[in-house]
């Protein structure tokens, strides 16, 4: 069983409740852990990943923590509100989304299919529309809440053969940016959240000179962990960011400020 971060370490989430899409595992894994040490309800979304979201749910409630899991298309509007509304009957309130559902297949331009790009597009950019706009219609009617949609940092650097990602990615922080702009005025608050290379399990065997590269240009000298996402989220959904809002919080181990030249 994975340990729980002490909740001391975390702001106090006690009595609300997030919504974690694509939580069966990897990024959304580690988000939901840090929500749970916080304190908080969690509700774990899935589309395919049922076993690893119920083990998961299982490893959180057997901490102490309150989960379930939840079957959902987002691309579909009337299940993304059907995913909210499961929140609410379950628990009574909507406080958090987390938008980390997302895919990234690897495909030259040039090899490009339409129907490829459009699954990128429509998984990415229009799953995270409909699940926020779902999200915003429950919390504009209890006083407001916290949306995080995962981006990247290749949502303002390009790699090859990623163009439907990246341009993907850079689609949700402008649409975070803008729901921001529009959802301020209900005490709705929208950022984003760009990891670097977050490790996972067989990625240092599947890409090695890509991990490589990347341990030896980044300052703080080590990949990224789910956990280190999850606590970024865990922050900006807080009392601790009450005044934060249409920021893309970049965590990177700072390699934005490694040179390329």
């Amino acid at each position: 069983m994975t340990r729980l971060a002490t909740p001391t370490a975390l702001p106090d989430l006690r009595g609300t409740v997030a919504v974690i899409t694509g939580a069966g595992g990897g990024i959304g894994a580690g988000i939901a852990r840090q929500f749970s040490a916080a304190g908080a309800a969690v509700v774990l979304h899935y589309l395919t990943s049922k076993d690893q979201s119920a083990a998961l749910a299982a490893e959180l409630v057997a901490a102490g923590a309150e989960a379930l899991t939840v079957r959902a298309d987002i691309t579909d509007p009337e299940q993304c509100v059907a995913l909210m509304q499961a929140a609410v009957d379950a628990y009574g309130r909507l406080d958090a989304l987390v938008n980390n559902s997302g895919v990234q297949p690897n495909e030259p331009l040039e090899d490009m299919t339409v129907e490829q790009w459009r699954a990128v597009v429509d998984t990415n950019v229009t799953g995270t529309f409909a699940a926020t706009q779902a999200a915003v219609a429950v919390m504009r009617h209890s006083g407001g809440g916290s949306v995080t949609h995962i981006a990247s940092i290749e949502g303002s650097h390009p790699a090859r053969a990623h163009a439907h990602y990246c341009a993907s990615k850079a689609a949700i922080i402008m649409h975070a940016r803008t729901a921001a702009l529009e959802y301020g005025a209900w005490g709705i608050r929208v950022n984003t959240v760009s990891p670097g290379l977050i490790d996972r399990e067989g990625l240092a065997a599947a890409w090695p000179d890509g991990v490589q590269r990347w341990l030896a240009n980044a300052p703080l000298g080590r990949m990224g962990a789910s956990t280190d996402i999850g606590n970024a989220c865990v922050f900006l959904a807080s009392p601790m960011a009450a005044w934060i809002t249409g920021h893309d919080l970049v965590v990177d181990g700072g390699m934005g400020a490694s040179p390329t030249w």
